[in-house]
């Protein structure tokens, strides 16, 4: 089974391409950087981390374009995928990647620190009406286990 549960926060704003077939598929690559605590016994409870290059297809990588960015923390789980090519020097460079399957959020974004929630594409109450969606009857906003 080839199956990786990683979590952690982009190490820079994802880098999205798109194939040139004729119903064009997204191809986000983004680096995660996982925490890592150091070995036990020295002493030291340093925490340093892994560098996790990462690649999004299709859905996954359109939602990699629009939603995230450097520093957003998400757990994402897929696959490990190993190649190689040869460079222009005629060097053989081997490559290690998680193929991304899900990615998730991991922190709101007041947590991140961003707060601003407007910038966020969400149904207005109305809209989620129309949708047979009911609305929350007045006074019982307080007694909701969410918020």
């Amino acid at each position: 089974m080839n199956k990786v549960i990683l979590m952690g926060r982009l190490t820079r704003d994802p880098e999205v391409r798109y194939s040139q077939a004729a119903e064009p598929l997204a191809i986000a690559r983004y680096t995660l950087a996982v925490d890592r605590r150091g070995r036990r016994g020295q002493g030291n409870d340093e925490q340093t981390a892994d560098f996790i290059s990462c690649v999004a297809f299709g859905r996954q990588g359109e939602f990699a374009e629009k939603y995230l960015k450097q520093g957003t923390k998400i757990a994402v789980t897929g696959r490990i995928q190993t190649g190689s090519y040869t460079n222009k020097d005629g060097n053989k460079v081997y490559t290690t990647e998680v193929v991304i399957e899900e990615q998730e959020f991991a922190e709101s974004k007041a947590s991140a620190g961003g707060g601003d929630y407007q910038s966020m594409e969400r149904p207005t109450p109305s809209d989620a009406s129309a949708d047979g969606f009911m609305s929350i009857p007045e006074g019982i906003e307080n007694n909701l286990p969410f918020k």
